[in-house]
């Protein structure tokens, strides 16, 4: 489970509620809104050695330079994972192309750079082996308009399982996210994604508003149960191929560390 917090203290509170990766973002700016380079450093001071932390360079263009900078600021400051948004609405697949290639002198750094396509606009699929080529650690779905609803109103049931599918063939960490509800979190916990994340449902009033650790801990419940469940059924079934099942999530996580 992926918690997204917009401060320090909300970011204490996920840790304490076992999130098993801890996204700093701030809500109000986007919706990869990113924290001061400054607030990450002491993120990563007071938590870096309790849990797994992720911090998104905010909602850019999709301009190589720009991206190549920002990913490299975010990373000094010892964040485990920087995420990337690459926005399809702005850019066609040969701009968001060129980023990812530039974006590989990132990675090759020592960088875990996690990618983070967006379900409500143009999903170029053929961009994913070309983020495992320049050495993404991750890709993971999100939505950009969070007015326009959840992540399943806007990709079909199979389209998320042939996304998670591709994903985890290229050995790349799976994600899905964009305003997921509780109800949310059985159908997709099937598909066996790494993690699934949350803000608006973890807390008191919208995504704006503060973190609830009795929600947090809700969902977080729900996601282990339903994460269990996804896991008894995969145990059960005949494989012909290597089938990856929620089970491996958290020791695939805890290698990105």
């Amino acid at each position: 489970m992926l918690a997204s917090v917009a401060d320090l203290d909300e970011a204490m509170v996920a840790v304490e509620q076992g999130a098993d990766l801890v996204d700093l973002k701030d809500p109000t700016r986007g919706a990869l809104g990113a924290w001061p380079v400054e607030s990450v450093r002491a993120a990563v001071e007071a938590l870096g050695d309790r849990a797994l932390l992720s911090a998104t360079v905010g909602d850019l263009p999709v301009d190589p330079e720009s991206l190549v900078e920002a990913a490299r600021r975010m990373a000094a400051t010892g964040v485990a994972i920087v995420k990337i948004g690459f926005f399809a609405a702005s850019a066609s697949l040969d701009e968001l192309a060129a980023a990812v290639r530039a974006l590989a002198a990132v990675t090759a750094e020592g960088t875990r750079l996690v990618a983070v396509l967006m379900a409500d606009q143009e999903l170029h699929l053929p961009l994913l082996p070309m983020l495992a080529s320049a050495g993404f650690k991750g890709a993971m779905l999100d939505t950009a308009d969070k007015a326009a609803g959840p992540l399943s109103r806007h990709l079909s049931a199979p389209a998320l399982a042939d996304f998670v599918d591709r994903v985890r063939r290229l050995s790349m960490l799976c994600g899905l996210a964009g305003s997921l509800r509780q109800s949310d979190i059985a159908p997709l916990a099937a598909l066996a994604p790494d993690y699934l994340g949350f803000r608006g449902a973890l807390c008191g009033a919208g995504r704006t508003s503060r973190l609830d650790p009795l929600k947090l801990a809700a969902i977080r419940q729900a996601v282990r149960a339903a994460s269990n469940r996804a896991t008894a059924t995969a145990g059960k079934q005949v494989a012909t191929d290597e089938m990856p099942t929620s089970s491996s999530a958290g020791i695939r996580l805890a290698a990105a560390r």
